[in-house]
């Protein structure tokens, strides 16, 4: 057939684990690590990729266990966290970060933006490959290192995206997408609308669940439910192109697409 998968892309929550973040989540870390890892300095160290990682306890913090932070039990309070004593939130031992790479260590990196990442790591097209996955969804400002307990809902989403352009694979997949613009500026549904391009370009198919004006007068095909919301909708109001829903009476959105088509 013309699909070999089918992939719900909610806004769950990406992972429960602090220590899962953007780059370990699209495989990008394994390639800064070897960077590191082929230094002259690390070299001569016998260092390798695995003493770059804070999962690792051959270079992570024996304090913190490569957390960065240490949990405090509050008896009958929420639990506290403070920045690891040893490390200063760094998650490595110190020898770790003596090994650098154009200067910064691998704790700088986890802290840059995938913006300046991008720039940094100019010599290294694999990581830019990777990291450029990130820039693509919109994520240019989240943190290498950053979180993803901390991530909002449509910046996970996005993510998931992201491993999926980042991963390549060749499977030709339909994803179903619920509310993607959820939270996103104007300037970030551009970039949305840049990875649909991307995905669609793998040969990839989208549904959409939207009511984002921008999305629609981009799709190539708006099923148009309504006339309200919820128990106000249940009928189908218009179905065909952009171009179609925005001539069809009958339909609510017609009011408002043509404003948002590009002539």
């Amino acid at each position: 057939g013309m699909l070999d998968d089918c992939i719900l892309v909610d806004q769950s929550p990406i992972s429960r684990s602090p220590r899962s973040n953007p780059v370990t989540y699209i495989k990008a870390f394994d390639e800064i690590r070897k960077t590191f890892a082929d230094t002259v300095d690390a070299k001569t160290r016998n260092y390798t990729a695995s003493h770059f990682s804070f999962n690792s306890e051959l270079g992570r913090c024996t304090t913190c266990s490569g957390d960065g932070v240490q949990q405090i039990d509050m008896q009958f309070l929420a639990d506290v966290y403070m920045t690891c004593p040893s490390c200063g939130g760094d998650r490595y031992k110190h020898e770790i970060l003596n090994i650098r790479y154009r200067d910064r260590h691998i704790a700088d990196v986890l802290r840059m933006t995938v913006h300046e990442a991008i720039h940094f790591f100019r010599g290294a097209e694999k990581v830019r490959q990777k990291l450029k996955v990130l820039n693509d969804v919109g994520l240019s400002y989240l943190q290498l290192g950053q979180s993803a307990t901390t991530l909002s809902s449509g910046e996970a989403q996005r993510l998931k995206l992201a491993a999926f352009l980042a991963g390549s694979t060749r499977r030709k997949t339909l994803f179903l997408l619920d509310e993607p613009t959820t939270g996103l500026h104007t300037h970030d549904i551009a970039k949305l609308l840049d990875c649909f391009d991307a995905l669609l370009a793998a040969g990839h198919s989208l549904i959409v669940v939207e009511h984002n004006l921008h999305l629609m007068a981009a799709a190539d095909y708006i099923l148009d439910i309504g006339p309200g919301a919820a128990q106000h909708g249940g009928r189908l109001g218009a179905a065909g192109t952009p171009e179609h829903n925005a001539n069809t009476p009958e339909s609510l959105t017609s009011r408002y697409l043509p404003d948002f088509m590009v002539p």
